[in-house]
């Protein structure tokens, strides 16, 4: 089963339970994906869905830091519970272990040497954990390794 086709049945599903605050969520990525395909004129396939996902992802984070600073834990832990909503359609995410072999592996293969070659690693690099490892983490590793 797609993404695509998985958050039409989740939203179904929330409907039917009558889980509002689901329903909105799913309702508002759903909004997003339809927006692209349109501006694209094309159908969205899992991995153009999954960096919808990371992108909405990301302005939750972004938000969630914004609203702590202001000491607003009401709307802080609304977007905590968006955010636990979204996550369960990414991929299983990499232990930071695991990043770091990917990364070590990547770095021989492309022969990086100094903090130079980081932008032929990243490259190489970012494709191998797209939706899988966050990309702040990915590129302090590399950071780490390079130096």
């Amino acid at each position: 089963m797609s993404l695509s086709e998985r958050l039409n049945e989740d939203m179904k599903q929330a409907m039917k339970s009558q889980d509002k605050f689901k329903l909105s969520v799913i309702r508002m990525v759903r909004a997003a994906i339809k927006n692209i395909e349109i501006d694209q004129r094309k159908t969205l396939d899992d991995n153009e869905v999954l960096d919808v996902l990371n992108r909405e992802i990301k302005q939750r984070k972004d938000s969630l830091q914004e609203f702590e600073k202001a000491g607003r834990a009401d709307l802080a832990d609304n977007i905590k519970a968006e955010l636990a909503i979204l996550t369960e359609y990414m991929p299983q995410q990499l232990t930071e272990e695991e990043v770091k072999a990917i990364v070590q592996q990547t770095i021989q293969e492309v022969g990086a040497s100094s903090k130079a070659d980081m932008g032929k690693v990243m490259s190489a690099l970012m494709p191998k954990v797209k939706g899988r490892a966050d990309g702040k983490l990915v590129n302090r590793l590399v950071q780490q390794i390079l130096s």
